[in-house]
């Protein structure tokens, strides 16, 4: 039998502790790749979790919404993004957002259920007999009113109007009406975009 030279098995073998290190490196890419993957699936995981958090919020409790239309220039502008709060108490000269044939639109609150609203050709406002202070109103006009004046809110209604009196179609018109409570997604508070003009409403 041929004998096996130990000196050449040494020089051409891969020795133990070159083993050893090859297997720790297989280890630890193993595990870094195991690792990143864990790493990501938590991570993808937690952003789905806080992106359906805010959309729940936003849904049931400040619901974000985009001005679309000239109706409440020049508080707020076309795409103006808003941010409301659900609610049921509003007081006259809040800004509320309400649906309306699937659309939501944004208007003032003029008076309260029971109150009598009244309005003159040159578009002042009077709710039971006194006239209202307007200073966010540069559009003073009767609009589109072919309601009875003057006019009692409905109990639980309330009387909105557009801040640009002139082209608002509001509860002046019959086409809209009063508001009723259940169609009130919330008061508007706050414009949070365009970006730099953050400001309560």
């Amino acid at each position: 039998m041929k004998k096996t030279d130990n000196n050449n098995f040494n020089k051409d073998s891969v020795s133990l502790d070159d083993l050893k290190g090859e297997l720790n490196r297989v280890k630890y890419n193993t595990g870094y790749r195991r690792n990143f993957w864990t790493v990501l699936r938590n991570t993808v995981s937690t952003l789905a979790v806080v992106a359906a958090i805010a959309v729940l919020i936003s849904v049931l409790v400040l619901p974000v919404l985009r001005i679309y239309g000239a109706s409440m220039v020049p508080t707020l502008n076309e795409n103006d993004i808003v941010l409301s709060v659900k609610g049921s108490r509003f007081e006259t000269g809040d800004i509320i957002a309400f649906y309306y044939n699937n659309k939501i639109l944004v208007k003032r609150v003029i008076a309260q259920a029971g109150q009598w609203v009244n309005i003159d050709n040159d578009g002042n406002v009077y709710v039971d007999n006194k006239l209202v202070e307007e200073p966010y109103i540069t559009d003073k006009a009767l609009g589109e009113c072919d309601i009875t004046l003057p006019y009692q809110v409905p109990e639980s209604k309330v009387f909105v109007m557009g801040d640009q009196r002139s082209v608002s179609v509001d509860s002046r018109s019959s086409t809209i009406g009063c508001v009723a409570e259940e169609q009130i997604v919330g008061k508007v508070v706050f414009c949070i975009w365009p970006f730099g003009s953050f400001h309560k409403i």
